[in-house]
């Protein structure tokens, strides 16, 4: 485990934290600390555990925020995927009825060519 000293309102706090994670302890204590110092600058000195309190009811209601805007854009890429996987069905459909389509008049074609030589379509195959 890696120990650091993260600063948060003047006051530092020695933390553990996995290996290589440091940097990213530090920028969420960096993080707390700017919610703290606005906190301040908003009510001034109110006592710290209210401003913690506070600081962690901010933080929590930006969670819940993009925890909303999350499961909105899941719900938005699973209907994305449906109506492309939909569009994909469609489009193999219209295909098999183009080839079927071109088929069919493929072997029209052979038949007006044969009446036009004087040869019936049985010839002609």
């Amino acid at each position: 485990m890696a120990q650091i000293t993260v600063t948060i309102d003047g006051k530092a706090y020695r933390m553990a934290c996995e290996e290589g994670q440091e940097d990213h302890l530090t920028q969420l204590a960096d993080r707390l600390d700017r919610y703290v110092g606005h906190l301040k600058g908003q009510f001034g000195e109110i006592g710290d555990l209210r401003i913690t309190v506070m600081a962690g009811i901010m933080i929590m209601d930006e969670l819940s925020e993009m925890t909303r805007k999350v499961s909105a854009l899941e719900a938005e890429l699973a209907s994305l995927r449906s109506n492309r996987d939909g569009s994909i069905e469609v489009q193999q459909r219209n295909e098999q009825a183009l080839v079927s389509t071109i088929g069919e008049l493929a072997a029209r074609i052979e038949g007006l060519a044969a009446k036009l030589n004087g040869r019936t379509p049985a010839e002609v195959n």
